[in-house]
């Protein structure tokens, strides 16, 4: 049987074989040489097409619909920046549309320059600050002390005010090589650009939150108040602040909002010794606490009602 199932398959295979000998036996008996062939480009494309391989036509088409879903949860009035911004091709050109939105820029009200609206990471300082609107969407403000960052943080204002939390907190920052600001600023100026963005996308998240988080524009005080006392409810809370006394060492500590004393009472803590306590406490102001907030240093007092 084995005999058999051999033959046959070499019977199939030996009329293509001597079809293509007999081809070119006829091509030398009429003096003329013989025409290599080579499989078309196109043939070949789709031989990888069938095998799985991922052709180059199926990668740009994958790149296309990536930055296609991008452009499209991207805000409608960023989008319109970018491709403004894109089009010119003079760095300096750039540089003063940057000055002439920092002109148009509406300021800033002074008692909103707080610890909690400040920007860290940047070379001037940079205030920021997010209302949510009755239809849903955020509405940003911003000032700042240099008019070169204060057109960048205008730029942003353009850009996101008017978008939900969430089409800002989903942006890519990758937009901003888009921009082609590169060329007009240092490398301290595009690392604070992008800073700018990450604060205004932390407002843009607590704005969503929908109350499960706290107001990101309430001072710093106020917001240890509301996340221990929906954590812990305690029977008695106490906080200080304590930030002017250290504006010797650390002169942004002035306007209050890094330094606290917190005496709480609960009885959450039973069971617990000190240790635990406090990182309970600290595990629930994690996000306030330096870098990502602008608590420095916290004082702990942890009790319960039989202490």
């Amino acid at each position: 049987r084995h005999k058999d199932t051999h033959t046959q398959l070499s019977m199939v295979s030996l009329p293509s074989v001597t079809s293509r000998a007999t081809r070119r036996r006829a091509v030398r008996g009429a003096g003329e040489r013989p025409i290599r062939t080579r499989p078309s480009t196109s043939l070949s494309c789709q031989g990888l097409a069938r095998s799985g391989r991922p052709g180059r036509r199926g990668a740009l088409l994958r790149l296309r619909t990536q930055a296609a879903q991008a452009s499209t949860s991207m805000p409608a009035p960023l989008k319109g920046l970018i491709a403004a911004f894109s089009a010119v091709p003079d760095p300096m050109l750039r540089y003063k549309q940057l000055l002439h939105f920092a002109e148009k820029l509406e300021p800033l009200s002074a008692e909103h320059h707080t610890p909690e609206n400040k920007v860290e990471g940047c070379v001037s300082q940079v205030w920021v600050r997010g209302t949510l609107q009755g239809d849903g969407t955020v509405a940003f403000e911003a000032e700042s002390d240099s008019q070169l960052t204060k057109g960048l943080a205008a730029l942003l204002v353009r850009g996101l005010s008017g978008a939900t939390p969430d089409a800002i907190t989903a942006l890519d920052p990758s937009f901003i090589e888009d921009l082609g600001l590169q060329q007009s600023l240092t490398p301290s100026r595009n690392n604070g650009f992008l800073n700018m963005l990450l604060k205004m996308q932390k407002i843009a998240q607590g704005l969503g939150e929908g109350g499960e988080g706290v107001d990101p524009n309430l001072p710093m005080s106020q917001k240890i108040e509301q996340l221990l006392r929906k954590e812990f409810e305690p029977s008695s809370l106490e906080i200080h602040d304590d930030s002017a006394s250290h504006a010797g060492h650390r002169p942004e500590s002035a306007g209050g909002g890094t330094h606290f004393r917190v005496e709480i009472v609960s009885e959450s803590f039973e069971g617990m010794n000190t240790i635990k306590r406090h990182k309970a406490v600290y595990a629930v102001l994690a996000e306030q606490m330096e870098p990502a907030g602008t608590i420095h240093a916290l004082s702990l007092s942890t009790k319960t009602p039989s202490d």
